[in-house]
């Protein structure tokens, strides 16, 4: 089951939503329905899951509609049209009271502004929350000092934001937001206003507090790069309504249409894509089994120079050449005696990491995952080709 499913999620700023619905099916653009109706469209017939633990990122230009959607998750606007489920529970006909207590338990929101409190020090700040939900004090100083502890930052607990970086504010913002232990976390463009160097600290931050704590975070942005480094799904939305949802790497390789694929242009997919997208089959030999002869029938066979020797498990050992077999063949040794070292990546290594690999090697690159056991190789070509690819798209797009 989804933590969250979305289902034809709408909503129409003004007075005139059904004609401006009917104006949003007819194809008219936002500003035609604005002119006639007096209406905007905030966003139009939503559909998607999120799953539980992921980070999920909503990203657009300005007025896509991206930061409307997340207020309509939990319901600081109110929905014109479809329904919101949490854990399969429908919310979008609960009470307001319902939906207070929601916010406080099951959902915390972590703004760009940082939203702290000038005459709190960060332990006030951070226990805030739960000091509004009655929580005994002791209780709540110890859940906000953990907090505060796992965002590095209990040292300060003294200090008031003002005495504080930027980084460090939206740190303390975040440290509040999990002291409810809420199960999904909602990041409204929470770095945007970081400096580049500090926003990839806090990047990195988020990243690794999720690999602790594994929350399902919504993360909203219009930075392409901070997507696709950080979300395990990027939904890309445009004039209120949905163009694609998907991982980074099937949202750069299969662009469901025009406006995504210009979207997308600028990256350096290098940067992006990662050893799986650009591996290929590898023909091995069982070392554990086979003998000289047949490792080079096979290669014969293939017409090829080398392969990759596995166990029985199909576990990486090394990489086999004609010439090491022919020569185990004459001196009458074992496959595994003549087996030499293969450069070896992990499936999600980025291709920016492999090429420096691959230019030195004399062998292809092995593909091998967390057991050892092979996946694929990758060979200079696929490298190359790679970023002929990219340079491609930069000249489509000069």
């Amino acid at each position: 089951m989804s933590k969250v499913e979305i289902k034809h999620l709408t909503k129409i700023f003004g007075k005139r939503p059904k004609a401006a619905l009917k104006m949003v099916k007819q194809n008219k653009s936002k500003n035609e329905i604005v002119e006639k109706t007096g209406s905007t469209v905030g966003v139009y017939d939503i559909n998607m899951s999120i799953e539980e633990g992921e980070i999920f990122v909503i990203m657009g230009l300005s007025g896509s509609g991206k930061s409307t959607l997340i207020r309509l998750l939990n319901r600081l606007i109110e929905p014109t049209d479809g329904q919101l489920f949490i854990d399969g529970q429908e919310i979008t006909n609960l009470t307001k009271k319902q939906m207070l207590s929601i916010r406080r338990k099951k959902m915390s929101m972590v703004f760009q502004n940082f939203g702290l409190f000038p005459h709190r020090t960060l332990l006030e700040n951070t226990e805030f929350g739960l000091e509004i939900q009655g929580v005994p004090k002791a209780q709540r100083r110890q859940r906000a000092e953990q907090a505060l502890d796992n965002a590095q930052l209990l040292s300060f607990k003294d200090q008031y934001p003002n005495q504080l970086s930027g980084g460090m504010q939206q740190r303390v913002g975040l440290a509040r937001a999990l002291t409810n232990d809420p199960d999904i976390l909602l990041m409204d463009e929470a770095f945007s206003a970081l400096d580049p160097l500090v926003r990839g600290q806090m990047q990195d931050e988020l990243l690794d507090l999720q690999a602790n704590v594994q929350k399902t975070i919504i993360f909203i942005t219009h930075d392409l790069n901070e997507a696709l480094r950080i979300g395990d799904h990027i939904a890309i939305m445009k004039d209120g309504q949905l163009q694609q949802v998907g991982t980074g790497e099937e949202i750069l390789t299969n662009p469901a249409n025009d406006y995504v694929k210009t979207f997308v242009g600028d990256v350096d997919r290098t940067k992006v894509l990662t050893a799986d997208s650009i591996m290929i089959p590898a023909l091995t030999s069982n070392i554990s089994v086979d003998g000289p002869t047949v490792a080079l029938r096979k290669m014969s066979a293939e017409e090829v120079s080398g392969v990759v020797a596995v166990n029985r498990h199909r576990q990486f050992v090394g990489y086999l050449s004609s010439e090491a077999a022919v020569s185990a063949r004459r001196e009458k040794l074992p496959l595994a005696d003549v087996v030499v070292e293969m450069p070896t990546v992990k499936p999600d290594t980025l291709i920016s990491d492999i090429m420096p690999i691959i230019y030195d090697a004399q062998t292809p690159v092995a593909i091998i995952d967390d057991d050892n056991r092979l996946r694929g190789v990758i060979i200079r070509g696929a490298v190359l080709k790679a970023l002929a690819d990219t340079e491609g798209d930069s000249d489509d797009n000069a």
